[in-house]
């Protein structure tokens, strides 16, 4: 069994009637980046919060680092950092001025690691800078150059690419992908299903407060694939594949036939169209995207558009 850095048990939060969090069981493998994907409201930061220690779960329970976490979060906090929300860093103090009063008031880490951080995070050039000049790319980077002191093995990311232009995505995206080197940790909360599947090693998708997947991006994508054929008889195959249990959708697609079922089940689709005298001119697999397959296990519009509720 793979170490698991968080695990989650039923964990739930409720606010009065609404109910944020229902009965999330989830593991978080150590290293690399692991997605929680989901639109606004469906319960990723308030899942964030609670690992953190900064909300109280309504109930069940959770591990950090496979320790039980009763209440008592000074060990494991040790061991982690996080950005959650947008970077609160004072504005006319320079990057490195920000970082070094912050690593003074937290411990972690030591005044020498600063510049280090800075170069980390791509600001060592901007480093004596006023964070009021920054842009919201060096901004968030900043944040996370914060998050690393002490050399954290779990790093909470809470929508680090909210609010950037395309540059500053394709920035910040390089950097996670950097950070989850050695043997670290990087829970990267997000609701654009585009960055996930470029950034994360394995995901788990979130709608309406519950677990709907969870497992690595490509296994998921490859369980929920499809097939493209032409054959002597589309219409007939096209009737026979309609019919079979397993096939979860036919559908004619610029001259071919497509059927959703896994490729790794293409064999099976040859042999019941051959049984019925009906024979596979071209097959290929297809590969379907992350947003496809969010679509495919939720049965709700793609999350997008400007950062709300969570």
């Amino acid at each position: 069994m793979p170490d698991y850095v968080i695990e989650t048990h039923s964990l739930t939060k409720r606010y009065g009637s609404v109910l944020a969090v229902d009965n999330l069981s989830l593991q978080v493998p150590q290293g690399g980046v692991f997605g929680l994907l989901g639109p606004n409201g469906s319960g990723k930061t308030t899942t964030m919060g609670m690992l953190l220690g900064l909300l109280r779960p309504t109930s069940g329970t959770f591990k950090l680092f496979n320790q039980e976490a009763n209440g008592d979060l000074r060990d494991s906090l040790h061991r982690i950092g996080a950005v959650v929300e947008t970077p609160a860093l004072y504005p006319y103090l320079s990057g490195r001025a920000n970082l070094r009063y912050f690593q003074g008031i937290s411990g972690k880490g030591s005044p020498q690691e600063v510049g280090q951080l800075l170069e980390t995070v791509g600001l060592a050039d901007r480093a004596d800078s006023k964070f009021s000049t920054y842009s919201m790319g060096m901004k968030q980077r900043l944040g996370i150059a914060y998050a690393l002191m002490g050399s954290p093995e779990l790093l909470f990311l809470d929508e680090p690419t909210n609010g950037l232009d395309p540059a500053g995505v394709a920035e910040v995206r390089e950097l996670i992908r950097s950070l989850s080197t050695g043997g670290r940790t990087v829970l990267l909360s997000s609701h654009l299903l585009h960055e996930v599947e470029q950034v994360c090693d394995s995901v788990a998708i979130l709608a309406r407060g519950k677990l709907i997947a969870q497992g690595k991006v490509q296994d998921l994508l490859r369980q929920q694939g499809a097939i493209r054929m032409k054959t002597n008889n589309d219409e007939k195959a096209n009737a026979i594949l309609s019919s079979l249990p397993w096939i979860t959708g036919i559908r004619s697609e610029d001259g071919y036939l497509v059927a959703s079922v896994a490729p790794e089940r293409s064999w099976e689709v040859t042999e019941a169209l051959a049984q019925q005298g009906v024979y596979i001119r071209e097959m290929a697999p297809v590969q379907i995207s992350l947003e496809e397959y969010f679509l495919e296990v939720t049965g709700e519009d793609a999350p997008s558009g400007p950062k709300g509720g969570k």
